[in-house]
C-alpha cells in the first residue's frame, strides 16, 4: 500500500476530552459514550466542535491503555465533572491518512515507524487518531482515520 507520510508544525489547540483507562476490548464503548458525554456538554454551552473526534493514545498497554478521548474546540472552555479542558500540544508532527478498517491499521502505525526511522525522526510515544468518518454511516473500507504521531524537535 502507498502510505502518504508527511511532517507538518501545528499550534496548539484547545480540546474538550475526557482521559481514562481500558482494555482495548472495551475501547469501542468507551469512546461512544465519552463522545455523547461531550456532545451533550457543548449543546449546553452552546459550542461545536472545531474539528475532528480523536483519541489519544498515552500508552500502548492492551489491558489498561490511557486514552484521552475528545474533540477540539475553537476557545478554551471551562471543563464539568469527568469533561476537562485540555489541549493537543503544537509543534512538530508525522501524520498519515488511513484507508480502511480499524482492524487493519497496524500496517499504516508500522509504515509510519519506519518512515520515523528511516528519517531520524523522534516520536514523543503520544499518538492521536483523528476519526473522519464513523462505522455506523460508512461501510469499514472507506472509513477514515488520521494517525499522527508526535515528534520531539
Amino acid at each position: 500500500m502507498d502510505y502518504k507520510i508527511q511532517v507538518v508544525e501545528t499550534d496548539e489547540q484547545p480540546v474538550l476530552s475526557i482521559r481514562t483507562r481500558t482494555a482495548v476490548s472495551g475501547l469501542p464503548d468507551q469512546i461512544g459514550a465519552s463522545y455523547q458525554a461531550i456532545m451533550e456538554y457543548m449543546g449546553t454551552l452552546g459550542v461545536q466542535p472545531s474539528g475532528m473526534p480523536f483519541v489519544a493514545y498515552y500508552n500502548l498497554d492492551m489491558e489498561n491503555l490511557d486514552v484521552e478521548i475528545g474533540f477540539p474546540v475553537a476557545t478554551v472552555l471551562a471543563g464539568s465533572g469527568e469533561i476537562q479542558t485540555s489541549k493537543i500540544p503544537g509543534g512538530k508532527k508525522a501524520t498519515c491518512m488511513h484507508k480502511g478498517a480499524y482492524s487493519e491499521m497496524e500496517e499504516t502505525y508500522n509504515a509510519m515507524s519506519a518512515y520515523l526511522l528511516n528519517n531520524k525522526l523522534h516520536p514523543t510515544g503520544l499518538v492521536y487518531e483523528y476519526y473522519y468518518n464513523a462505522p455506523d454511516k460508512v461501510p469499514e473500507d472507506e472509513l477514515l482515520t488520521e494517525i499522527v504521531f508526535l515528534l520531539n524537535d
